[in-house]
């Protein structure tokens, strides 16, 4: 029997482009460059989906340490992803909207061979609930409050 759990957030456009969350203890803001219009109090919500992206390797990957008992004492982990902004810009294109590719790459800190690494990294973006949902089709629905 699986059981789901609900994660939220509500966020708030206010004037310009600066989008503010209040989650749990932490407030944040997304925003744009200056060069774009925006005042730069922020990271782009791109950024942050790449943080995100790389935020959810590394917890996963304490989580499978911690149960494998390996002794990872740390991960570098750099996401990147190509998109074309003219979708986003509302400009004709033939390309979609969403990053094109998505590139993870590690360096995981700990007592293992190459191939152990590697084993390693696979199992934890498996678990990774954000590279799942990239990676896969997930439903989004939309619709007016």
């Amino acid at each position: 029997m699986s059981q789901t759990k609900t994660v939220a957030v509500t966020a708030s456009l206010n004037d310009n482009f600066v989008v503010e969350a209040q989650i749990g203890e932490h407030r944040l803001l997304i925003d744009q460059p200056v060069a774009a219009r925006g005042t730069g109090q922020g990271p782009t919500p791109l950024e942050y989906y790449m943080f995100a992206m790389a935020g959810c390797i590394g917890t996963i990957g304490r989580i499978v340490a911690m149960q494998q008992k390996i002794n990872l004492r740390g991960m570098t982990i750099w996401v990147e992803g190509d998109y074309n902004p003219a979708g986003l810009l509302g400009k004709p294109t033939d390309d979609r909207t969403g990053f094109q590719q998505i590139r993870i790459r590690a360096e995981i800190d700990a007592d293992l061979s190459l191939e152990d690494k590697k084993t390693f990294l696979d199992q934890v973006c498996e678990r990774c609930p954000l590279h799942d949902n990239t990676r896969l089709e997930t439903d989004v629905l939309h619709n007016l409050a």
